[in-house]
């Protein structure tokens, strides 16, 4: 924990923070949100800051690339079947460009052009938010990455699942065991669409998470153990870590 220090900006000072330099800003953006019945609503800014944080350390080690980790951001956008749920926040898209572009306002100022956002919330869509930023600043770059999505799960668990399921229950076993209460676990059970072009991705429509899920996990979590939940994260750190070296060793991105 004492060494993730030097890159985590909720634990710095700026006494230490005048002593450095910086070469590559990252943001982990999440939502608030219920987690099944097992983890906490912090889940999703919880594994974007850890899953950050390692590979922001693992960037200085190989390549000398010094990044500093923003505070994770807990809003994220939710489906209908969500918003009713007690304490599910939901941010419109205008709210969430709005923290991004003040984020990228004040970096800006401050001399930083480069800034990866690692996210752990699907509801979440920054592409479009990019694109216009690109537009009034284009000598800053963007880059976004779903840190849950780039590394093939069937690789490393035995079942697939959206949201609490395997995967993210075995990454926060990893992270952080003490959020973890397996006693409650529901089993992730789900509902899909009655129109088949619906799950076979023809067309996209927003789930009804009231109607799909029971509670409100999709994915079975019980085969979860921390042990491949580090397996997964080490992967996915070392896939970000090269990212991070790469976006500050080459000349150019093309």
């Amino acid at each position: 924990m004492e060494e993730t220090k030097k890159v985590d900006l909720m634990r710095i000072t700026y006494g230490e923070v005048k002593q450095q330099s910086y070469d590559l800003v990252i943001l982990p953006w999440g939502a608030t949100e219920p987690h099944n019945y097992h983890l906490p609503y912090s889940t999703d800014y919880f594994l974007s800051q850890s899953i950050a944080l390692d590979a922001a350390l693992k960037a200085e080690k190989e390549g000398n690339v010094k990044c500093m980790v923003l505070p994770p951001v807990p809003y994220g956008s939710q489906n209908i079947g969500q918003w009713q749920l007690p304490f599910c926040l939901h941010t419109r898209y205008e709210t969430q460009k709005a923290i991004l572009s003040d984020i990228v306002s004040s970096l800006y100022r401050q001399g930083f052009r480069k800034l990866v956002i690692v996210n752990g919330h699907g509801g979440n869509s920054f592409k479009n938010m990019i694109r216009d930023l690109g537009y009034d600043y284009p000598d800053f770059l963007i880059a976004v990455s779903d840190w849950y999505a780039f590394v093939p799960e069937k690789e490393y668990f035995e079942e697939s699942g959206e949201h609490a399921g395997e995967q993210e229950t075995s990454v926060l076993m990893y992270y952080h065991p003490e959020l973890v209460n397996m006693t409650m676990a529901g089993d992730g059970g789900n509902i899909p669409f009655a129109v088949e072009e619906l799950n076979r991705k023809t067309a996209w429509i927003p789930r009804n998470w009231s109607r799909v899920t029971r509670d409100t996990g999709i994915g079975n979590p019980f085969k979860s153990t921390p042990e491949k939940g580090k397996r997964y994260a080490e992967e996915v750190v070392k896939r970000l870590s090269a990212l991070f070296i790469d976006l500050i060793k080459k000349e150019s991105i093309y």
